[in-house]
């Protein structure tokens, strides 16, 4: 049996930098987002300010993605944070806090050598939409 697979687009998301789908909704019901960063949907550049302004930036766009499908924060699953820098960890946890639920998902956090222009975190998550 063959799986449906529908690309998710929201209108007024950050357009990416790179050919690759914002989301892929599998099945109607498993939702996995490409890597988000601090873009500003509406500028297309970084925001400024630092790791915590960009971590809220991402969570923003994440939740953008995730609304579109049909999920939310609650219905995450798995997250993966990608980091430039570990001793950044407690700021994006501080602002990832604010986002996810009293039973927040499964997650992993590795630090990377470098980010798409400049970046100092990305965050992907897997979500279950119930539909």
């Amino acid at each position: 049996m063959t799986q449906s697979r529908e690309v998710v687009i929201p209108e007024g998301s950050a357009k990416p930098l790179a050919p690759y789908s914002p989301a892929i909704l599998v099945g109607g019901n498993l939702l996995y987002t490409s890597g988000q960063i601090g873009l500003d949907p509406e500028t297309g550049k970084m925001v400024e300010g630092g790791v915590a302004a960009q971590a809220r930036q991402v969570m923003e766009n994440l939740k953008v993605l995730l609304e579109a499908a049909g999920a939310g924060f609650d219905s995450v699953i798995k997250t993966t944070v990608f980091l430039t820098d570990m001793a950044d960890y407690g700021a994006v946890n501080e602002i990832y806090g604010e986002f996810v639920s009293a039973e927040p998902p499964a997650r992993s956090a590795f630090a990377v050598v470098g980010l798409p222009i400049g970046a100092l975190v990305e965050i992907e998550m897997i979500a279950l939409v119930k539909k």
